[in-house]
């Protein structure tokens, strides 16, 4: 029997996607153990799962070197790769927004000619473009994206916020949500018809957690 794999999102998503994957009885002792390898398996399970860069995870899973993988649905919209998305798993609840300084509040329209800066160049141009109809300039930070509306290089930014403190601290506010954002189960195409039993069983059993979850 070949190995199944699963491709994880390396940070902030990885411990809550192990705890997950080791609640329907997927033996994560090697990352447990604190291992430096790349690829950490389950013997018993045929299972072998990886961390990547987030952004990274669709690819693998598009092309086929992971049948499956967890990764943000703001990683998902940036990449618009071809897989399924199968499931919600909601945890790393977020939204993504257009934010701007506290006097934009409901005057979004009355800008002419925007500058949004963003981590998220595809989510920020599919928004504006598409479902708000303007054309805008996109301007791609890698860094502090709230700096730039401070120094007058946008005047707006589309970013992830959690809390929105740090909107907060630097003047400011959520104009617009564009969307809500979690960790997402991700499946490749051709993976889910030559191993749906497997694939299936997974998806299940992490289905019925969250069911359990949300009667409690």
């Amino acid at each position: 029997m070949r190995y199944l794999s699963i491709a994880l999102s390396k940070g902030r998503l990885t411990d809550a996607a192990v705890e997950m994957l080791e609640k329907i009885g997927i033996d994560c002792s090697e990352y447990r153990a604190g291992s430096r390898k790349l690829i950490f398996t389950d013997e018993s399970g045929k299972i072998r799962f990886f961390l990547v860069k987030p952004a990274d995870v669709p690819t693998y899973v598009e092309y086929g070197a992971a049948d499956m993988g967890i990764v943000g649905k703001d990683t998902l919209l940036e990449e618009g790769r071809h897989l399924y998305e199968v499931l919600d798993l909601g945890f790393a609840a977020c939204k993504m927004v257009v934010a701007g300084p506290a006097e934009l509040a409901g005057k979004l329209d009355s800008l002419n000619n925007k500058r949004v800066a963003t981590k998220y160049p595809r989510i920020a141009r599919e928004y504006f473009e598409h479902k708000r109809r303007e054309s805008i300039e996109v301007i791609k930070l890698n860094g502090s994206v709230e700096l730039a509306p401070l120094v007058g290089l946008a005047e707006v930014i589309v970013d992830l916020v959690e809390t929105g403190r740090t909107l907060k601290e630097n003047g400011l506010v959520v104009l617009e949500t564009i969307a809500d954002i979690s960790a997402r189960l991700v499946v490749n195409r051709v993976s889910a018809k030559m191993e749906s039993e497997r694939i299936n069983r997974i998806v299940d059993g992490l289905r019925k957690q969250l069911e359990e979850k949300h009667e409690a």
